[in-house]
């Protein structure tokens, strides 16, 4: 008999296979029965039921986003080790390859249980995936995700396509971490410093270290229910925010050289831009991951209300990274360009175009946005 959590023996709900239209893998991909419209936040049967599904698995599988952050990494390993104390056999992956934790989150806890997605199962038993508004967000676990018998998307988008099976999406919370540390809770696991090391990472990340408008009350109070722990935050702060290889000193250097203003994108508000290519990254030996933090300096810029990063991946795809400061919502803009995320960072992938190109397009967007945003 397999070990089971808190709802061990209940049944699982039937589950749908059919197609999700527009999420691009007919035939596998599941039909959500939500309405149309901003998702909802998970209810008493919404998390019941997903109990009930890790209770009945044989084996968990938890994927976080490609490239991914201190939110969706960090989300995905404090699930994987509280179902690891119960027993279960559980497995962490992201659609990467070569599977590359990024610099800034070597420090987290429970990378054991990473596996490479070649060894993810073809049609999974369970699987959940962690802050991705959509499918494409999987990379290469895309098909074996829309192929499980069962898939949980767990997340805080609001451009979330309800791509699963169950949903556990809930807009108002400041990270997914908030989430994962509720299925923490759920399934009966003990807030350890190793899982709340990981939940911190997600919750500082997504917060900007609790400057961005999202952050209220209750989320100081998780913070402050991790710190009782004993978690070292100084450190984890410093790894993710103060700490970098000098080759990205030189990318940086070379990426606030060719910044352009455009002080009349965004109805007025203001467009600064910038691009790294792959042979700037190249040249000082620098990975895609290790660029995040560009666009956090960029975006200082006063005469600007958007900051827009263009990097260019390894396959010559280019990455594009985006932040406001308010007055535009960037969900939409990056939604409408392929992509997704908050109305205060977003991203999308721009394959095969110039950076001039990507950039006349998003400012095209940006016109036709301005003035969407929350504040």
């Amino acid at each position: 008999m397999n070990p089971t959590v808190s709802a061990a023996g209940i049944p699982g709900p039937a589950k749908s296979v059919d197609p999700l239209p527009g999420d691009g893998l007919a035939g596998q991909a599941v039909r959500s029965t939500e309405p149309a419209g901003p998702p909802t936040p998970p209810g008493e049967q919404d998390w019941d039921a997903v109990v009930r599904l890790i209770a009945d698995a044989s084996r968990i599988d938890l994927f976080a986003h490609v490239n991914p952050d201190g939110d969706a990494l960090g989300s995905a390993l404090a699930v994987g080790l509280a179902l690891r104390a119960a027993g279960r056999d559980v497995h962490v992956s992201y659609g990467d390859d070569p599977l590359v934790v990024p610099a800034s989150l070597t420090f987290l806890p429970g990378q054991d249980l990473l596996v490479p997605p070649a060894e993810v199962p073809d049609r999974p038993d369970l699987v959940l995936v962690f802050d991705a508004a959509s499918s494409e967000r999987l990379g290469l676990l895309r098909a074996k995700a829309a192929a499980a018998d069962a898939l949980v998307v767990v997340d805080h988008h609001a451009s979330n396509t309800r791509f699963g099976t169950h949903h556990l999406i809930d807009t108002t919370a400041p990270a997914t971490a908030v989430l994962a540390e509720e299925l923490v809770a759920r399934i009966g696991g003990e807030l350890t410093a190793d899982i709340a090391t990981a939940l911190y990472t997600g919750l500082v990340t997504d917060t900007g270290s609790f400057k961005y408008a999202a952050t209220t009350p209750e989320t100081h109070a998780m913070a402050a229910r991790l710190l009782a722990t004993g978690i070292p935050h100084d450190v984890i702060s410093r790894a993710i925010w103060d700490t970098c290889r000098f080759g990205y000193l030189k990318v940086l250097s070379g990426a606030l050289a060719a910044a352009r203003l455009d002080d009349t994108a965004a109805g007025g508000l203001g467009l600064v831009w910038t691009v790294v290519t792959r042979a700037d990254r190249q040249e000082h030996g620098i990975r895609l991951d290790e660029i995040e933090g560009v666009i956090d300096v960029l975006r200082k810029s006063a005469e600007a209300e958007v900051a827009l990063v263009l990097k260019e991946d390894d396959a010559g795809r280019l990455q594009a990274s985006a932040r406001s400061k308010g007055r535009v919502d960037l969900g939409r803009v990056c939604t409408a360009l392929g992509g997704g995320g908050h109305a205060f960072a977003a991203g999308y992938t721009a394959d095969g175009d110039t950076p001039e190109a990507v950039v006349d397009r998003f400012r095209a967007e940006l016109g036709a946005q301005a003035g969407t945003g929350p504040a």
